[in-house]
């Protein structure tokens, strides 16, 4: 691949903490360890890189005449459940190629109802489900029992805890009126899924993708138990372990991933969660287009490296699907020269088990 100029998009935590937001509301954006290791990566693959900072930035640039070969966004957005999408839709306002989804895969799969509509359709399980949208909402004919209760529009465990598992009507109408509260957007309401969870992690777009591995997620006996919750994500080291998915289950939930990744129209590259119902058959729970990639505390690096792709193979080929996907060749792009202030390589360490990992980092 030709080496490329590549204008880096990105939330970081640190600045959003700054202008007074919580931890959590910045759960889902991107550590300076998280930028620096994708820099550097960029870097050390011969590419040219500019960082650009969030949307708003990029925006700036764009009406300015600025243009890159490639722009490589991992923003997520602060308000609204087509956040995601925000960059890629400016991208193609302004007829700048860019990696990952497009906005419209972008912004169906942060709404997660939308999401398991488009997947029923195409014949891949899903759990029942239904969106609480009202305090008040007649639940009546819900019947699905326990149920787990969630944010529809959130990532990284946010609003997932302890308390998101409920056992009758009044439990699953307190949890639900909840998350109206709290998040201010309505809340997913699902049958709970008793079996092992699994992320799928797929990279490539269409009849190109295929299943990079699949990861088993087990929880300790201090881990908020049966959920992946965010405290679980954040306090990983201690509380959850990580292994292989090699058997004929973990199989299924990768062939259901890729489908999953094909029906929704996911790009480049993909993280998919999927958890087992009770007679052992994985379920698709949600798809993340722009998963988190630092080398040692996110999903998608760790399972590509318990599957022998490290971390700087995985960047490779996230940008080479991109590059192709965008038609960019020798004579499209600049030379591409290293950052001279590039961070140092990270090599991923292995989660056969608990893995030690940041806790500053979007998962």
């Amino acid at each position: 691949m030709s080496p490329l100029h590549i204008g880096f998009v990105f939330d970081l935590r640190d600045d959003y903490l700054a202008m007074g937001h919580t931890i959590e509301d910045v759960a889902e954006f991107d550590s300076v360890e998280t930028i620096e290791a994708i820099e550097s990566t960029l870097v050390r693959l011969g590419h040219r890189v500019e960082r650009v900072g969030h949307g708003r930035e990029l925006a700036r640039r764009l009406v300015a005449g600025e243009r890159f070969d490639l722009v490589f966004s991992i923003a997520e957005g602060l308000k609204g459940r087509s956040r995601e999408a925000q960059v890629p839709a400016l991208c193609e306002l302004f007829g700048q190629a860019y990696a990952f989804s497009d906005p419209l895969t972008m912004a169906v799969t942060l709404d997660k109802a939308v999401a398991k509509r488009i997947v029923r359709d195409a014949g891949i399980p899903t759990a029942p489900f239904l969106v609480f949208e009202r305090a008040g909402q007649d639940l009546s004919r819900w019947s699905h029992y326990p149920a787990f209760v969630k944010p529809l529009a959130e990532g990284t465990g946010k609003g997932c805890e302890k308390a998101s598992m409920v056992d009758d009507e009044a439990a699953l109408r307190a949890a639900a009126e909840h998350i109206l509260t709290r998040y201010a957007q309505p809340a997913l309401v699902e049958s709970y899924l008793p079996g092992r969870e699994f992320t799928v992690g797929v990279l490539g777009t269409g009849d190109d993708a295929r299943v990079v591995g699949v990861m088993e997620i087990v929880l300790l006996a201090d881990a908020d138990a049966g959920v992946y919750s965010l405290r679980n994500k954040e306090e990983c080291e201690q509380l959850v372990t990580y292994h292989r998915g090699e058997d004929a289950e973990a199989r299924r939930a990768g062939e259901r991933a890729l489908a999953a990744h094909r029906a929704l129209g996911c790009r480049d590259a993909a993280r998919h969660d999927l958890r087992s119902d009770a007679s052992g058959e994985p379920v698709f729970l949600e798809v993340n287009p722009i998963a988190g990639l630092h080398p040692t505390h996110s999903d998608l690096p760790i399972l590509s490296d318990l599957h022998g792709l490290g971390y700087e193979a995985l960047i490779e080929q996230i940008v080479g699907n991109a590059a192709r996907r965008n038609g960019l060749n020798a004579a499209s792009v600049v030379s591409g020269k290293g950052n001279e202030a590039s961070a140092p390589k990270q090599k991923p360490k292995r989660a056969t088990g608990g893995t030690p990992k940041a806790k500053t980092a979007a998962r």
